[in-house]
Formats: structure tokens, sequence, C-alpha cells
């Protein structure tokens, strides 16, 4: 079994690179592979999705996995913002509620290095401070001490 790594915007792959071009050496029906991958990730439209492409070279048998996109890009679609923040901490972009936070926290915890909610968490607001991005109208950082504080409590 081969394992291919992909960046693919959700529900928009084509048959150019890098799918195609890596897919054809191995006989594959480029065509079938590009419509069940653009099948599995259109729920993630409009954002860059990690998939793993598991193929037998031997049998042209594939599956398709299906990752999350980046926390970032889940903040993106989130606050319907292009971009980020030039000037983090001193240019703010966007302004998220915690329950939101928590809610990409418990979406990204299966593939995060913690099975703790409130670390998924505190991570999660991590990337809104390196972003621009408020939360409740505050710094993230205050967030992140008053959850390490027991002020807030998650789960």
């Amino acid at each position: 079994m081969m394992e291919i790594k992909l960046l693919i915007p959700g529900g928009k792959a084509t048959p150019g690179p890098p799918i195609g071009p890596t897919l054809s050496p191995l006989g594959l029906p480029v065509g079938k592979v590009v419509a069940d991958i653009n099948k599995a990730t259109a729920k993630y439209a409009g954002m860059k999705v990690p998939v793993i492409l598991r193929v037998d070279p031997a049998t042209k048998e594939y599956e398709i996995e299906v990752g999350t996109p980046p926390v970032s890009a889940l903040i993106k679609k989130e606050l319907k913002l292009e971009k980020a923040a030039h000037s983090p901490g001193q240019e703010w972009v966007g302004d998220i509620p915690l329950q939101k936070i928590i809610e990409i926290a418990k979406t990204k915890l299966p593939e995060m290095n913690t099975d703790s909610l409130t670390s998924a968490v505190l991570q999660v607001l991590g990337t809104c401070v390196s972003m621009g991005v408020k939360v409740d109208g505050k710094d993230p950082r205050e967030v992140q001490r008053a959850i390490k504080a027991g002020e807030i409590k998650i789960e």
C-alpha cells in the first residue's frame, strides 16, 4: 500500500498537478479519483484540506482519508476573513466567540497532540494570537490566562 499526501482545495480538486502526474504512472483512473476526492472534501469548500490517498498499485484499489483544514483556515472561515493580521498584537482583524473556539478545538482534537479539550482550546487560542483575532473582545492571551487560572472552565 502506497500513501500519497495532498493538500486539496475542498471540493475543487482537478486532474492537473499534483494529482494527475502522481496517479497517472500508477495506472489509476484519475478522473474517478478526482471526483471521489471532490465528493469527500465538498463540505470544506473554500478551504485547503489535507487528503491521504492510499493506493495499492497491484490491484489499482484506493481509499481516501480526509483530514480537517488547519486551525487558521477554520478561524478564517468562521470570521469570513481573507487574511490574518499583518502585525498580530497591534492589529486585530476579527473577534470570535469563545464558544466557536471550543467547537474548532473539538473538530481538531483527534489530530492534535493532546486528548484534553482544555489543551486543545489553549492551542486554538494561540493560533488566534498569531492571526490577530480577538476572543469575546479580548486579547486571546487574556483568555488563555483565565483558563489556566481556572476562571473559565472548558468541557
